[in-house]
């Protein structure tokens, strides 16, 4: 006999535990977090960007970032919102996968698939072994990084559907098709004319006789001039929703709109540039120094400002000729330099 009188024993229906966010993301991994926006060229333009700013950031501190992991993390932080490397050998080693245990929501052991050749394989380490850079994290997985992709799913999936329209639009729809009208003949000349012109793509698709548009009820003169079957794109506004998706992308990546604009100009351009390294890659770069002056066990910066050039390099140069100018009258009357520098909270650091 079974001993409890109920015999359908009730799970919690929370959606916030544990097992459930766990759970959430594994399947958000399988399946593909990103969807099929990343095919797009919006996307992959982005990931480019972002490939070649964080690829040319100055080094300081250490030499396990070299130009390719750089790269590298660029592209897995611009897709699936964090990247981990294997510290071994004196180099970096990407993992395909991992999963990891926490302490006190931190990540003390990973399990991890080290890509090979012949399909990977597995190891355990500890933290201080790997050096994990997440971008976008949450207060429920602070572990976890989201992509930008991720966190715009609504606009990224929008995008998607309307290049997949279109493109089963082009693919399959009679672009440049007509129904031409053509004198009747015999029934033998009139079913060689139409087998000629069948399946010819953007040619006459279709060929009707004119006792055929009579005996429908149409005037013969109507039906005189070819009928177009071309898909009309015009009201289906495909253009604006595409141009819509596409800066919805860009501004999810920090990249100006404008910027890919066929107006653009080389000022707009400096502008986009300098905002793309200021507010995304600059932020970006100094949480992978972060992780890497953790681990490593040394100050490590990377600077992505001065390889961009993404400043104002005659604006630069006026303050500095202003500054100059400044310290040389100081010096002058006897002020301490540094102490008016002080004084408008000017520092080394704000340099």
């Amino acid at each position: 006999m079974w001993p409890f009188k109920r015999k359908t024993e009730t799970r919690s229906a929370t959606d916030t535990g544990y097992t459930s966010a766990i759970m959430a993301a594994r399947a958000a991994y399988i399946t593909g977090s990103t969807g099929r926006a990343e095919l797009t060229a919006a996307a992959q333009s982005s990931v480019s960007l972002w490939e070649g700013g964080l690829g040319l950031a100055d080094v300081t501190g250490t030499d396990l970032l070299t130009r390719r992991s750089l790269a590298l993390s660029a592209r897995s932080l611009a897709l699936r919102g964090e990247a981990l490397f294997l510290i071994a050998d004196n180099k970096l080693i990407p993992a395909i996968d991992w999963d990891l245990s926490t302490r006190m929501g931190e990540p003390y052991a990973y399990r991890l698939t080290v890509p090979e050749i012949n399909g990977g394989s597995y190891q355990t380490v500890l933290s201080g072994e790997v050096l994990h850079f997440r971008i976008g994290s949450d207060a429920v997985t602070p572990w976890a990084g989201t992509s930008p992709l991720r966190r715009s799913s609504l606009s990224a999936d929008l995008l998607a559907e309307v290049e997949t329209a279109l493109f089963e639009v082009y693919r399959d729809s009679p672009m440049g098709s007509q129904i031409v009208p053509v004198p009747e003949g015999s029934a033998e000349d009139m079913e060689e004319l139409r087998g000629s012109f069948r399946g010819n793509r953007g040619a006459s698709l279709v060929i009707e006789g004119v006792a055929q548009a009579t005996a429908a009820g149409m005037n013969p003169n109507i039906g005189k001039s070819p009928d177009q079957l071309s898909s009309d794109l015009s009201k289906t506004l495909a253009d604006k929703m595409l141009t819509e998706g596409k800066n919805a992308i860009y501004t999810a990546y920090g990249i100006l709109p404008a910027m890919q604009s066929t107006a653009a100009v080389g000022t707009l351009v400096r502008e986009a540039q300098r905002h793309l390294a200021q507010y995304t890659l600059q932020p970006i770069a100094e949480i992978m120094a972060e992780e890497c002056a953790e681990k490593l066990g040394t100050a490590v910066t990377l600077d992505v400002m001065r390889p961009l050039q993404a400043f104002d390099v005659s604006g630069r140069a006026r303050a500095m000729s202003v500054i100059i100018g400044a310290m040389a009258d100081a010096k002058e009357a006897g002020v301490d330099p540094a102490q008016a520098m002080s004084l408008v909270d000017w520092s080394k650091e704000h340099e």
